[in-house]
């Protein structure tokens, strides 16, 4: 049987009283039913509660698709911005190797394109993929949405250039609504296989559907243990009624109990180098959740202990505002022992022997202790180890504790409307048709 994920508040230590985190904790439990019976705000973008059991119907046909890109290509470019790329790119980094184009065993490659605008980016990616056999997943709502619809005309351009038309339809999956929008138009013209992104599953919690299975299942990764993970998961959060046990009713009480003492920055903390993009996808699903009305904890992250030579000192000496939660990663392979050497001109023979990892553990636990002399208080996530079943029960787990979180801080944590004041702007400066007269106010600004 496997281990589960658990969350330890010894860390808090006498820095957030621990009978107010399970005060609050209890308070909440209601929260429970108002997620799970659909009851609470944004009440529409709750489909991924039940994703860990309604996906399964789906998982042939996405790994049919995943196959068939697999024996097509060599290459697959993932096009998509925020939730639309960044659940499968945190799953898919967690799991792959370091150095994937030196790997031992080769990988099938993976790129990103359209979470940016950066000229430079994707001129240096076109030239890279002029030289690769690639097929492309393209995810958008929509199909409008500015950065990702760039880069899909620009590589859509460039693969039919290089392969042809009808080649090209054979290599491009869209992501897209079931019957509207631009994206499912150019789909059916062009005969490209799709897939839908459910009506009630906002982009931050749609890991569990295509959007993010797909990228992962071509990856080389397999999903059916990865949606385990989560429908484990749901066992102990959804369908777990005890406040005392739940831990992701634990992990929202700690963060808001630590909230209300002025503890206003949350920084989510690694020790380990391929979790830095899971905490890229958790700034987005808190920092989009909660960030709105005037309130909310701000997310930040940091890598150590690499991090600890730059934002160390801030986070031990610097405003008491911050707010500490660490991935902490149980059980690794043993990889690399450190030699001995005759000299120990380096002072290190104390430590000959020991695994990487073991030096990384104390580096961890000694950083902990550190930062609660410090007056920061530290929650830690236990993830048994880093694979797949783990890190889909870690993903549910944090969508779970979000949605009980806004609720806390009553915000909806399903709606983004904040989100579309640069968009009005860009626009307008750009021209767009529509915003010609919003664009000449804010050039008037702009002098």
């Amino acid at each position: 049987m496997k281990e589960n994920i658990s969350v330890n508040l010894a860390g808090l230590a006498n820095l957030i009283p621990s009978e107010e985190v399970a005060a609050l904790a209890h308070k909440s439990q209601a929260l429970l039913e108002t997620v799970n019976s659909g009851t609470g705000a944004g009440n529409d973008f709750l489909g991924w509660v039940r994703l860990p059991e309604n996906i399964q119907a789906q998982l042939d046909s996405i790994e049919k698709a995943a196959k068939h890109l697999r024996s097509v290509s060599s290459a697959t470019v993932i096009i998509g911005i925020g939730g639309s790329y960044l659940g499968a790119r945190a799953v898919i980094e967690a799991l792959s190797h370091s150095f994937p184009d030196k790997a031992p065993k080769k990988q099938h490659e993976i790129f990103y394109a359209g979470h940016n605008i950066c000229e430079d980016y994707m001129a240096e990616l076109l030239e890279v993929l002029e030289n690769k056999n690639y097929s492309i997943v393209v995810i958008s709502k929509s199909g409008t949405t500015t950065e990702p619809a760039i880069a899909f005309r620009l590589l859509k351009d460039h693969l039919e250039r290089k392969v042809g038309k009808s080649v090209a339809a054979d290599r491009i999956v869209a992501i897209t609504d079931a019957k509207k929008g631009a994206l499912r138009s150019l789909a059916d013209i062009n005969g490209y296989d799709t897939f839908v992104i459910p009506d009630d599953v906002g982009g931050r919690y749609s890991v569990l559907t295509p959007v993010g299975l797909l990228p992962i299942a071509i990856a080389g990764f397999d999903i059916r243990e990865f949606v385990k993970g989560a429908v484990s998961m749901t066992a102990l959060t959804r369908d777990n009624k005890n406040p005392d046990t739940n831990p992701a009713l634990l992990y929202a009480s700690a963060r808001n109990t630590s909230l209300r003492s002025g503890k206003s920055v949350e920084v989510l903390v690694n020790y380990h180098s391929k979790l830095h993009y899971f905490a890229e996808w958790w700034k987005q699903l808190y920092g989009e959740s909660e960030g709105k009305d005037g309130k909310g904890i701000f997310p930040a992250s940091v890598d150590l202990t690499t991090d600890l030579h730059s934002m160390g000192q801030y986070i031990q000496d610097g405003q008491r505002f911050l707010l500490e939660t660490v991935l902490s990663v149980r059980s690794l392979a043993d990889r690399v022992r450190i030699p001995q050497e005759k000299d120990d001109a380096d002072q290190l023979n104390y430590i000959a022997g020991k695994r990487l990892s073991e030096v990384n553990k104390n580096a961890e636990t000694g950083t902990i202790i550190a930062h609660n002399d410090g007056k920061v208080p530290v929650i830690s996530i236990q993830v048994p180890a880093l694979d797949i079943f783990s890190i889909g029960q870690l993903v549910y787990f944090f969508e779970y504790a979000c949605a009980l979180s806004g609720y806390i801080l009553d915000v909806n944590p399903f709606d983004q409307p904040g989100v579309e004041a640069y968009k009005k702007n860009m626009f307008a400066l750009l021209n767009k048709p529509g915003f010609e007269e919003a664009g000449k106010k804010l050039r008037e600004r702009l002098k």
